[in-house]
Protein backbone atom coordinates (compact mmCIF):
# COMPACT_ATOMS: atom_id res chain seq x y z
CA UNK A 1 0.00 0.00 0.00
CA UNK A 2 3.04 2.42 0.22
CA UNK A 3 4.35 1.17 -3.04
CA UNK A 4 1.94 3.20 -5.33
CA UNK A 5 2.20 7.09 -3.69
CA UNK A 6 6.12 6.21 -4.26
CA UNK A 7 5.47 4.87 -8.04
CA UNK A 8 3.40 8.01 -9.21
CA UNK A 9 6.01 10.46 -7.35
CA UNK A 10 8.65 8.62 -9.77
CA UNK A 11 6.13 9.44 -12.47
CA UNK A 12 5.18 12.71 -11.99
CA UNK A 13 9.28 13.66 -11.23
CA UNK A 14 9.72 11.64 -14.46
CA UNK A 15 7.55 14.02 -16.41
CA UNK A 16 8.61 16.84 -15.00
CA UNK A 17 12.39 15.73 -15.99
CA UNK A 18 10.67 15.16 -19.59
CA UNK A 19 8.88 18.50 -19.75
CA UNK A 20 12.14 20.41 -18.50
CA UNK A 21 14.73 18.80 -21.58
CA UNK A 22 11.71 19.80 -23.79
CA UNK A 23 11.32 23.19 -22.63
CA UNK A 24 15.15 23.45 -23.01
CA UNK A 25 15.52 22.01 -26.34
CA UNK A 26 13.18 24.52 -27.40
CA UNK A 27 14.80 27.38 -26.08
CA UNK A 28 18.07 26.17 -27.58
CA UNK A 29 15.99 26.16 -30.84
CA UNK A 30 14.22 29.67 -30.48
CA UNK A 31 17.87 30.59 -29.44
CA UNK A 32 19.98 29.28 -32.20
CA UNK A 33 17.12 31.19 -35.06
CA UNK A 34 17.18 33.89 -33.29
CA UNK A 35 21.55 33.95 -34.07
CA UNK A 36 20.29 33.87 -37.29
CA UNK A 37 18.23 35.92 -37.84
CA UNK A 38 20.33 38.18 -36.04
CA UNK A 39 23.37 37.56 -38.24
CA UNK A 40 21.35 37.35 -41.18
CA UNK A 41 20.24 41.21 -40.67
CA UNK A 42 23.30 41.97 -39.30
CA UNK A 43 25.22 40.71 -42.87
CA UNK A 44 22.22 42.44 -44.85
CA UNK A 45 22.83 45.86 -43.26
CA UNK A 46 26.27 45.60 -43.92
CA UNK A 47 26.17 44.47 -47.52
CA UNK A 48 23.78 47.42 -48.07
CA UNK A 49 26.18 49.77 -46.57
CA UNK A 50 28.81 48.45 -48.59
CA UNK A 51 26.78 48.44 -52.19
CA UNK A 52 25.94 51.65 -51.82
CA UNK A 53 29.57 52.96 -51.78
CA UNK A 54 30.45 51.21 -54.80
CA UNK A 55 31.07 52.81 -58.53
CA UNK A 56 32.92 56.24 -57.61
CA UNK A 57 36.36 54.89 -59.19
CA UNK A 58 38.54 56.54 -57.58
CA UNK A 59 39.69 59.73 -55.11
CA UNK A 60 41.95 62.26 -53.78
CA UNK A 61 41.67 64.28 -51.32
CA UNK A 62 43.73 66.88 -48.92
CA UNK A 63 43.80 65.54 -44.96
CA UNK A 64 44.83 67.36 -41.44
CA UNK A 65 45.50 64.44 -38.78
CA UNK A 66 45.54 66.16 -35.47
CA UNK A 67 47.79 64.38 -32.70
CA UNK A 68 45.95 64.91 -29.46
CA UNK A 69 47.39 63.36 -25.89
CA UNK A 70 45.86 63.30 -22.49
CA UNK A 71 46.76 66.93 -21.69
CA UNK A 72 45.49 68.12 -24.73
CA UNK A 73 48.29 69.46 -26.80
CA UNK A 74 47.88 69.05 -30.16
CA UNK A 75 50.33 68.56 -33.11
CA UNK A 76 49.11 68.89 -37.19
CA UNK A 77 49.99 66.96 -39.61
CA UNK A 78 49.12 67.78 -43.62
CA UNK A 79 48.38 64.69 -45.68
CA UNK A 80 47.68 64.22 -49.31
CA UNK A 81 45.06 60.60 -49.63
CA UNK A 82 44.65 58.72 -53.01
CA UNK A 83 42.39 55.79 -53.05
CA UNK A 84 41.71 52.89 -56.47
CA UNK A 85 38.48 50.83 -56.16
CA UNK A 86 38.74 47.31 -57.50
CA UNK A 87 35.54 45.56 -57.80
CA UNK A 88 37.27 42.36 -57.56
CA UNK A 89 39.39 43.03 -54.49
CA UNK A 90 39.49 45.61 -51.77
CA UNK A 91 40.66 48.85 -52.36
CA UNK A 92 44.17 50.23 -52.77
CA UNK A 93 45.19 53.76 -50.97
CA UNK A 94 47.83 55.54 -50.84
CA UNK A 95 48.61 58.13 -47.98
CA UNK A 96 51.52 61.09 -48.42
CA UNK A 97 53.18 63.24 -45.47
CA UNK A 98 53.51 67.00 -46.54
CA UNK A 99 54.20 68.48 -43.06
CA UNK A 100 56.06 69.05 -40.51
CA UNK A 101 58.92 68.58 -41.54
CA UNK A 102 60.21 65.08 -39.80
CA UNK A 103 57.47 63.26 -41.09
CA UNK A 104 57.51 64.85 -44.50
CA UNK A 105 57.74 62.11 -47.79
CA UNK A 106 56.84 59.70 -45.48
CA UNK A 107 53.83 57.44 -47.48
CA UNK A 108 51.95 54.50 -46.74
CA UNK A 109 50.29 52.18 -49.33
CA UNK A 110 47.96 49.98 -48.40
CA UNK A 111 45.99 47.01 -50.59
CA UNK A 112 42.70 45.66 -48.59
CA UNK A 113 41.83 42.10 -49.75
CA UNK A 114 38.24 40.86 -48.56
CA UNK A 115 40.36 37.24 -47.46
CA UNK A 116 43.68 36.68 -46.61
CA UNK A 117 45.55 39.45 -45.36
CA UNK A 118 46.29 42.57 -46.66
CA UNK A 119 49.40 43.90 -47.67
CA UNK A 120 50.81 47.33 -46.20
CA UNK A 121 54.13 49.22 -46.38
CA UNK A 122 55.69 52.46 -45.07
CA UNK A 123 58.37 54.65 -46.66
CA UNK A 124 60.25 56.09 -44.29
CA UNK A 125 62.36 58.94 -46.04
CA UNK A 126 64.80 59.37 -43.28
CA UNK A 127 66.07 55.83 -42.98
CA UNK A 128 65.22 55.59 -47.42
CA UNK A 129 63.67 52.14 -47.32
CA UNK A 130 60.09 50.68 -47.53
CA UNK A 131 59.51 48.54 -44.33
CA UNK A 132 56.43 46.32 -44.92
CA UNK A 133 53.97 45.64 -42.45
CA UNK A 134 53.29 42.51 -40.80
CA UNK A 135 49.79 41.02 -40.39
CA UNK A 136 50.53 39.96 -36.83
CA UNK A 137 51.87 43.95 -36.09
CA UNK A 138 48.62 45.90 -38.01
CA UNK A 139 46.74 46.49 -34.70
CA UNK A 140 50.09 48.59 -33.71
CA UNK A 141 49.63 52.60 -34.12
CA UNK A 142 49.95 54.34 -37.70
CA UNK A 143 52.31 57.26 -37.14
CA UNK A 144 51.69 57.87 -33.61
CA UNK A 145 47.70 58.37 -34.03
CA UNK A 146 45.12 56.42 -32.39
CA UNK A 147 44.15 54.47 -35.72
CA UNK A 148 46.33 51.46 -36.20
CA UNK A 149 47.39 50.05 -39.23
CA UNK A 150 43.93 47.51 -39.34
CA UNK A 151 41.30 50.27 -39.27
CA UNK A 152 43.09 51.92 -42.59
CA UNK A 153 41.92 49.07 -44.93
CA UNK A 154 38.94 49.21 -46.89
CA UNK A 155 35.87 47.54 -45.24
CA UNK A 156 35.29 44.58 -46.65
CA UNK A 157 32.15 42.40 -46.24
CA UNK A 158 33.91 39.21 -46.01
CA UNK A 159 36.16 39.83 -43.17
CA UNK A 160 33.54 39.47 -40.40
CA UNK A 161 31.07 37.52 -38.96
CA UNK A 162 27.54 39.62 -38.02
CA UNK A 163 25.28 40.38 -35.47
CA UNK A 164 22.20 42.80 -35.52
CA UNK A 165 21.76 44.09 -32.02
CA UNK A 166 18.84 46.71 -32.45
CA UNK A 167 17.92 50.43 -33.63
CA UNK A 168 18.89 53.08 -31.39
CA UNK A 169 18.55 57.09 -32.35
CA UNK A 170 22.18 58.69 -32.85
CA UNK A 171 23.31 62.12 -33.99
CA UNK A 172 19.54 62.58 -34.62
CA UNK A 173 18.77 60.05 -37.13
CA UNK A 174 17.27 56.38 -36.76
CA UNK A 175 20.53 53.85 -36.75
CA UNK A 176 20.85 50.20 -37.35
CA UNK A 177 23.43 48.68 -34.52
CA UNK A 178 25.22 45.38 -35.60
CA UNK A 179 28.20 43.43 -34.34
CA UNK A 180 31.45 42.68 -36.42
CA UNK A 181 33.49 39.93 -35.70
CA UNK A 182 36.59 40.17 -36.94
CA UNK A 183 37.88 36.53 -38.66
CA UNK A 184 41.42 37.45 -38.85
CA UNK A 185 42.94 36.17 -35.71
CA UNK A 186 45.72 38.82 -35.95
CA UNK A 187 43.14 41.16 -35.90
CA UNK A 188 43.47 43.82 -32.56
CA UNK A 189 39.81 43.45 -31.61
CA UNK A 190 37.25 41.04 -30.79
CA UNK A 191 34.53 43.06 -32.26
CA UNK A 192 33.58 46.05 -33.25
CA UNK A 193 30.12 47.56 -32.31
CA UNK A 194 28.82 50.23 -35.39
CA UNK A 195 26.25 52.60 -35.36
CA UNK A 196 24.99 52.88 -39.17
CA UNK A 197 22.05 55.82 -40.59
CA UNK A 198 18.62 54.32 -41.99
CA UNK A 199 18.49 56.95 -44.06
CA UNK A 200 21.72 56.54 -46.54
CA UNK A 201 23.39 53.54 -44.89
CA UNK A 202 26.40 56.26 -43.33
CA UNK A 203 28.58 55.22 -40.84
CA UNK A 204 27.91 57.20 -37.79
CA UNK A 205 30.12 55.94 -34.51
CA UNK A 206 32.47 52.54 -34.21
CA UNK A 207 33.11 50.89 -30.94
CA UNK A 208 36.42 49.03 -31.29
CA UNK A 209 36.45 46.10 -28.32
CA UNK A 210 40.07 45.08 -27.29
CA UNK A 211 41.10 40.83 -27.31
CA UNK A 212 40.19 41.25 -23.88
CA UNK A 213 36.82 42.16 -24.72
CA UNK A 214 36.86 45.81 -23.25
CA UNK A 215 36.31 48.92 -24.81
CA UNK A 216 39.73 50.29 -26.17
CA UNK A 217 38.04 53.36 -28.85
CA UNK A 218 35.68 55.15 -30.47
CA UNK A 219 35.22 56.65 -33.64
CA UNK A 220 32.61 59.04 -34.75
CA UNK A 221 31.84 60.66 -37.83
CA UNK A 222 30.73 64.62 -38.78
CA UNK A 223 29.90 66.44 -41.65
CA UNK A 224 28.73 64.22 -44.17
CA UNK A 225 28.76 65.30 -47.84
CA UNK A 226 27.29 64.06 -50.87
CA UNK A 227 29.42 63.90 -54.21
CA UNK A 228 28.78 62.55 -57.38
CA UNK A 229 25.02 62.28 -56.48
CA UNK A 230 25.62 59.74 -54.51
CA UNK A 231 28.49 59.18 -52.43
CA UNK A 232 28.72 60.20 -48.75
CA UNK A 233 32.17 61.54 -47.02
CA UNK A 234 32.66 63.02 -44.08
CA UNK A 235 34.43 65.86 -43.30
CA UNK A 236 35.78 65.00 -40.27
CA UNK A 237 36.26 61.67 -37.58
CA UNK A 238 37.46 61.30 -34.53
CA UNK A 239 39.24 58.29 -33.42
CA UNK A 240 38.92 58.39 -28.93
CA UNK A 241 41.03 55.88 -26.57
CA UNK A 242 39.54 55.55 -23.80
CA UNK A 243 42.39 53.56 -21.89
CA UNK A 244 44.86 56.04 -22.91
CA UNK A 245 42.92 59.73 -23.03
CA UNK A 246 44.70 60.62 -26.17
CA UNK A 247 43.01 61.08 -29.53
CA UNK A 248 43.07 61.35 -33.22
CA UNK A 249 41.02 63.97 -35.59
CA UNK A 250 40.89 63.61 -39.53
CA UNK A 251 39.36 66.64 -41.17
CA UNK A 252 39.34 66.06 -45.09
CA UNK A 253 38.85 68.44 -48.00
CA UNK A 254 39.09 69.14 -51.56
CA UNK A 255 37.36 65.71 -52.45
CA UNK A 256 37.98 64.78 -56.41
CA UNK A 257 36.52 61.72 -57.95
CA UNK A 258 37.17 59.69 -60.97
CA UNK A 259 40.48 61.83 -61.62
CA UNK A 260 41.78 58.57 -63.85
CA UNK A 261 44.15 56.90 -61.46
CA UNK A 262 44.93 53.82 -62.03
CA UNK A 263 47.02 49.88 -60.99
CA UNK A 264 50.47 52.43 -61.43
CA UNK A 265 49.88 54.55 -59.24
CA UNK A 266 49.61 52.49 -56.17
CA UNK A 267 53.22 50.19 -55.97
CA UNK A 268 55.89 50.48 -53.93
CA UNK A 269 57.61 52.47 -56.30
CA UNK A 270 55.29 55.23 -56.00
CA UNK A 271 55.80 55.14 -52.07
CA UNK A 272 59.64 56.56 -52.97
CA UNK A 273 58.04 59.15 -55.86
CA UNK A 274 55.26 60.04 -53.70
CA UNK A 275 54.61 64.33 -53.40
Amino acid sequence: MFNKPAFKSQTLNGMFFTSLLTFAAFSASASTEGSAAAEAKGLAISQEAKARDTGWGDSTADMLMILRNKQGQESIREISTKTLELLDDGDKSLTIFNKPRDVKGTSFLSFSHPVGNDDQWLYLPSLKRVKRIASRNKSGPFMGSEFSFEDLSSFEIEKYRYNYVGDEQLNGLDNFVVEQFPVDENSGYTRRVVWIDQSEYRLQKVDFYDRKNTLLKTLSYQGYQQYLGKYWRADSAEMTNHQSGKSTTLKWQNYAFKTGLTDSDFNRNSLKRAR
